[in-house]
């Protein structure tokens, strides 16, 4: 058991920018507990040869999973110095047809789980009286657009806690910081997921699991204007999952007290939008503009 080495721990490292963060932290020398739901189905991490990687199963939905591999992690290395909550995905749909089941997921997965990972992980940064929490947000937790409105709640109450979370912690000796990639990121399996919790595209009444109501067919031409929106978007994609995760090894190392990190386009509209208004209505609408 080591005790030297500084110690991540990440979550949903199966894939993309959790995958990423973890072969570079493993690269820096670190110890890395990298955590998921499936780990038989990520051999890049089971298979190598390295006393410095763990990989354990993690369900962000189960919380005995996030307690049974935190112990893991503490038993294998003996301290976790820095959390990176990484795991999260996309629900897209029209609000009218995403169900109250599928909600609570897109929340368990994006926020509570998140909370229920730093919570119990906390205690032990403080006895340690030190430690780090980094939390994965996007550009959907600054700038809202229809048919991820429950993705824009989630990362933006993600960005809320992670803030003031910030300020309580900062007390305790342990940072809090957000890395918030925007404008796309190649090499992974967010759109793929994504797609996958898609509601009905139309969108249906009542929006049960079978697919079944009245289809939302109003909706239809506020809904191909967005597919175009984002099928623009994607194609202008320019940043890696391995840009994010030397960002995020950044937020982790650099010792200072910045909180955000934006990784993407150097000059985002969206984000421009967002901070470079003169005012609330100068800003709402370039939205509308961009979205009608």
């Amino acid at each position: 058991m080591s005790t030297t080495l500084q110690t991540v721990f990440i979550t949903g490292a199966s894939s993309g920018i959790g995958l990423a963060t973890a072969k570079y932290f493993h690269a820096q020398g670190w110890n890395v507990a990298a955590t998921m739901r499936t780990p038989s189905k990520c051999k890049e991490l089971t298979e190598l040869d390295s006393p410095r990687m763990f990989v354990t199963r993690l369900d962000l939905e189960e919380y005995d999973s996030i307690k049974h591999a935190i112990d893991a992690v503490i038993a294998k290395f003996g301290v976790i110095d820095v959390l990176i909550n990484n795991a999260g995905y996309a629900q897209r749909g029209l609000f009218e047809a995403i169900s109250r089941e599928t909600v609570q997921k897109q929340f368990n997965v994006n926020l509570f789980g998140v909370m229920d990972v730093t919570r119990l992980l906390l205690p032990h940064f403080r006895a340690n009286g030190h430690g780090g929490v980094i939390n994965i947000s996007s550009g959907a937790g600054f700038v809202c657009m229809g048919t991820i409105t429950m993705y824009n709640s989630s990362k933006f109450a993600l960005e809320g806690f992670g803030e003031a979370l910030s300020y309580e912690l900062a007390s305790q000796n342990i940072f809090v910081k957000t890395v918030v990639p925007h404008g796309g990121v190649s090499g992974t399996e967010f759109g793929t997921r994504s797609r996958s919790e898609m509601a009905v595209p139309r969108g249906t009444l009542g929006g049960g699991p079978d697919g079944q109501g009245e289809e939302l067919t109003s909706y239809e031409g506020f809904t191909k204007q967005l597919q175009a929106v984002f099928a623009g978007m994607n194609g202008g994609i320019v940043t890696s999952s391995e840009d994010v995760a030397k960002v995020i090894w950044g937020a982790a190392t650099d010792g200072t007290t910045k909180y955000r990190y934006f990784v993407g386009p150097e000059r985002d509209e969206w984000i421009a939008a967002r901070y470079e208004s003169n005012s609330d209505e100068e800003y709402m609408a370039k939205m509308r503009a961009f979205l009608t």
